[in-house]
């Protein structure tokens, strides 16, 4: 699955951004991390597999570059109790689904809202959570290729159809 990706430059905060020399070489840095952080969950995914007890199962796909996902979702007791994802595609697409299920796994359905409604907030230009997202932040640069957006959001969209068909 994983193989050599080429990512979106710049993937760290904005605000961090300056040309005085010391956020800036900050920035740089924050940079490298955050696309360690991606290249790892991409070549060693998080929760990857098939979940065969699932309460809700859902596949979403990109059309527009291919990446294909299905999200596997067990909920007990109104929380995540379990969640896998499988398929193909970018290392941000497939980052970030690693990274969202290792976010969300064990929490309530209702801080699952939360986090997935601050993610995408935060791909649309938004200023981030970092309490809620912690190392989800690595994935904020993506706002600035909207492209790459529907990559980043593939994962996040899937999750918030699946508590939306439990939901009554």
């Amino acid at each position: 699955m994983p193989g050599t990706e080429v990512l979106c430059p710049s993937l760290g905060p904005r605000e961090l951004r300056g040309r005085d020399g010391g956020p800036e070489s900050l920035s740089m840095s924050l940079d490298s991390l955050y696309q360690e952080i991606i290249l790892d969950h991409y070549r060693k995914p998080r929760n990857f597999g098939d979940l065969p007890e699932a309460s809700i199962s859902m596949e979403h796909e990109n059309p527009v570059c291919g990446d294909h996902l299905a999200l596997h979702v067990q909920l007990r007791d109104g929380a995540v109790e379990d969640i896998k994802f499988q398929g193909k595609g970018c290392a941000i697409s497939m980052s970030s689904a690693s990274m969202m299920t290792e976010s969300v796994k064990g929490r309530s359905v209702e801080e699952t809202r939360s986090t997935i409604e601050s993610f995408l907030s935060m791909l649309r230009g938004e200023s981030p959570d970092e309490q809620v997202l912690g190392d989800l932040v690595a994935l904020q640069g993506v706002s600035q290729f909207p492209v790459r957006v529907k990559c980043a959001a593939l994962a996040w969209t899937a999750l918030r159809q699946c508590l939306r068909q439990t939901e009554g």
